[in-house]
């Protein structure tokens, strides 16, 4: 299928055209970043991650470093709202918050927000591509709340029933736009489409 082809808009119609890893286990099993080639496919992605979010008040989107910095940037705009980097350590050149976690490969790093913008009162949704392991989700909800901000949800185009997605199910709003019927497919980490991805 073309990526940038406009399909039939059915729920979550957009998931087929994301990409199997072809390059090893050192990579994500797959890339969700190839549906946002398709102008319909991202701003229906957007859509369906804040459906559960129409009825909540939301100050200031924060985005994951660094896939998550693309559909959080796309859900702030249709939002109207400011976007906020949640980034890798060592890149902001201001005084910024640290925390530990480790990621979906299992690597020890660190992550930063800048000071001067999260406070009390401030209701944050935090927005990253995909969430495996939950690692990197809950180092920003601690950077978030740790200076008193209120995290009121978070979204990911997909949430794994790992220990950690299902601590962060379990204890926040969340949004995914992964039909029910996919779930065990994004679990064992497989999608059954990917046997004719033609890439």
């Amino acid at each position: 299928m073309d990526v940038l082809t406009v399909l039939p808009r059915r729920k979550g119609w957009y998931l087929s055209l994301m990409a199997p890893n072809t390059k090893g286990p050192k990579f994500a099993w797959l890339d969700p970043s190839r549906l946002y080639c398709n102008s319909q496919a991202l701003s229906d992605c957007v859509r369906d991650l804040l459906r559960p979010f129409q009825n909540e008040t939301i100050d200031l989107v924060a985005g994951i470093d660094a896939m998550g910095f693309i559909l959080g940037s796309a859900v702030a705009i249709t939002l109207g709202k400011g976007f906020l980097a949640i980034r890798k350590a060592g890149h902001l050149c201001v005084e910024t918050r640290t925390q530990e976690y480790s990621d979906y490969s299992g690597r020890e790093k660190l992550m930063e927000v800048r000071i001067d913008m999260l406070k009390p009162g401030l209701r944050v949704l935090l927005v990253d591509q995909w969430i495996e392991t939950g690692g990197t989700m809950r180092a920003a909800v601690k950077l978030v709340e740790d200076q008193g901000a209120t995290v009121v949800g978070i979204a990911a185009v997909a949430i794994e029933n790992s220990e950690g997605g299902k601590w962060l199910k379990e204890n926040y709003k969340y949004s995914h736009c992964i039909p029910n019927e996919l779930q065990s497919q994004i679990d064992s980490q497989y999608l059954e489409f990917f046997k004719n991805f033609i890439g």
